[in-house]
């Protein structure tokens, strides 16, 4: 029998398997852990006393890294009909401001989050702070266990449809006010059952928890998809603590956008000394070093490996091909309510595969991806004219450019708004061309520029190794990358200049959204300047033009 919302779901797994451990905590010197039976009645009970105090419908804002308490707190907002607004504990004080406002939020759940000290200043003054366990807070609240103990009754009578609106997922904001996604139990199962007759291969399987719940992708893939099929979560303590958690894991299904990705290949490269090292201890025990890669990552029992998010540079995917482990790239999408594309059985190295069961994928105007499924969102909250664009004669458009191949694997090119004329009025696509230039070994990020100059410009962030080596060093690698990206592009997208900053781009200093997307926009704030000079001077000395920003 189906069962059709998170609620019934929930409550399903908690009487066939109460003694069950559901999710655990970790934590230097062992785990926290909660077992289905009474995690569930707790969080009927704290429902309960929501539904007493503010009836349903009402938003109740979440603001906590991930832990056990995130997931309870959530689900007692959704068993007891009220909607959930997740918040990142990275946003700035300001787009915590304008979300708390434009929902009118009545509640704000708060964990520990490296943001408090700016939220607290805006929070609305009809909002009830309700601290999770272990948080000290000197403004009046209620705590998690005053509304557990204080509840009328064990359970809500609250009973939930498929219609009925769980959470407002905002959009990460790269081009103007992020906007919130209305999210349904039907928008959220419907793209999970999908899922799960995809890449499933077990009953219960194992998540682990490290990227932000407040982000969909998170969300769906461990919190719900572990309601849904009873399985078991393992928190990360912290990102610190990575190399340390995941291995007591072994989970069954592992997401990593391609910065985690990137990151876990230079732990990896230099735990052996360098690439050099790394390639002859291959060459010499292919097998054993894999094992030895795989297994110390924890990744050995593991069915499922994804990358999604942002564009996967192939030279990525082989380099962890090489050490083995397969990588399947996906596409997903806020607005879609989860992976849409993606195919494990047949993968195609730049391709996001294609259309995940009976989801219909074409390509619209400006080589637009569009998408006709069951589970997409209904819309955005209180934004008609943002939904009007987003649906249009029933299907939905993604703002991504893409090609598909004779097979139907899907092949993404871009984000309309991303491409960008030269001062020669002719189109360039960057995401391809970054995707190239990552083929650099000394470069960590990358972002191309060009919108009205008379060349492109690339701006490089070196990785850490490089930071090290002589700067003609560093030059000289990229000078060769460009000459043979140069060599493979039309005239008017060759690189005229590259830019090499030493900082990284990071979600504090603004310049990746909470999603570790890149926000061009702070990228031509930052550099633009330099960049264009660059540019001019490059197309008057005929040759490609260097610069160290930092």
């Amino acid at each position: 029998m189906e069962l059709n919302t998170l609620t019934e779901q929930g409550r399903h797994w908690a009487a066939a398997q109460p003694d069950k451990v559901w999710m655990r905590d970790l934590h230097e010197g062992g785990a926290t852990e909660y077992a289905w039976g009474p995690t569930i009645a707790e969080i009927d009970r704290a429902a309960a006393w929501l539904e007493a105090e503010y009836g349903s419908g009402q938003r109740m804002a979440l603001l906590s890294k991930n832990r056990a308490h995130w997931i309870m707190a959530d689900l007692a907002v959704i068993h007891s009909g009220n909607v959930t607004v997740p918040l990142f504990t990275t946003h700035a004080t300001a787009t915590a401001e304008y979300i708390l406002d434009f929902t009118e939020t009545k509640v704000l759940f708060l964990g520990q989050t490296e943001n408090w000290e700016g939220v607290k200043t805006v929070l609305p003054s009809d909002c009830l702070l309700v601290t999770l366990p272990g948080v000290e807070c000197e403004l009046p609240h209620k705590t998690w266990d005053d509304i557990v103990e204080s509840a009328p009754s064990d359970a809500p009578s609250f009973s939930p449809d498929g219609d009925d609106v769980v959470s407002l997922v905002f959009t990460s904001g790269t081009t103007g006010l992020p906007k919130g996604v209305i999210q349904t139990h039907a928008t959220n199962l419907v793209p999970m059952r999908r899922c799960r007759d995809l890449f499933t291969k077990r009953d219960q399987p194992r998540f682990f928890s490290y990227l932000p719940l407040s982000h969909i992708a998170e969300r769906q893939v461990v919190e719900f998809s572990s309601v849904n099929s009873g399985g078991e979560v393992w928190f990360n303590e912290s990102l610190e603590t990575l190399a340390r958690d995941l291995p007591q894991c072994r989970p069954n299904i592992f997401f990593g956008p391609p910065r985690v990705w990137e990151q876990l290949k230079q732990s990896i490269t230099a735990k052996f000394g360098g690439a050099e090292a790394l390639e002859a201890a291959l060459a010499a025990d292919e097998a054993g070093v894999q094992a030895m890669v795989v297994g110390g990552l924890g990744l050995d029992d593991t069915d499922y490996l994804l990358t999604a998010a942002a564009p996967t540079p192939p030279p990525l995917i082989h380099w962890w091909e090489r050490v083995g482990l397969e990588i399947c790239e996906g596409f997903g999408q806020t607005e879609a309510m989860g992976l849409i594309a993606t195919d494990p059985s047949d993968r195609r190295v730049g391709s996001i595969g294609r259309p995940v069961g009976e989801v219909e994928v074409k390509i619209g105007d400006n080589e637009e991806m569009l998408i006709k499924a069951e589970g997409c969102t209904p819309g955005y909250y209180n934004r008609s004219e943002k939904t009007a664009e987003l649906w249009q004669d029933g299907w939905l458009h993604t703002g991504d450019k893409i090609e598909i191949d004779e097979d139907g694997f899907i092949f993404i090119t871009g984000r309309v708004k991303d491409y960008f004329k030269t001062i020669q009025g002719k189109f360039v696509a960057p995401p391809p061309i970054e995707g190239l230039f990552a083929d650099n070994p000394h470069s960590e990020q990358q972002c191309l520029l060009g919108r009205g100059y008379s060349k492109t410009v690339m701006v490089s962030v070196v990785n850490e190794p490089a930071r090290g080596l002589p700067r003609e060093e560093v030059e000289a690698a990229a000078l060769a990358t460009i000459e043979e990206i140069n060599s493979q592009i039309e005239k008017h997208a060759r690189i005229g200049g590259v830019i090499f900053s030493q900082t990284p781009w990071t979600i504090e200093n603004e310049i990746l959204t909470p999603t570790m997307k890149i926000r061009r926009e702070q990228i031509e704030k930052k550099f633009g300047e330099t960049a264009e000079q660059l540019a001019r001077e490059s197309a008057e000395a005929g040759h490609v033009g260097v610069h160290w920003f930092d």
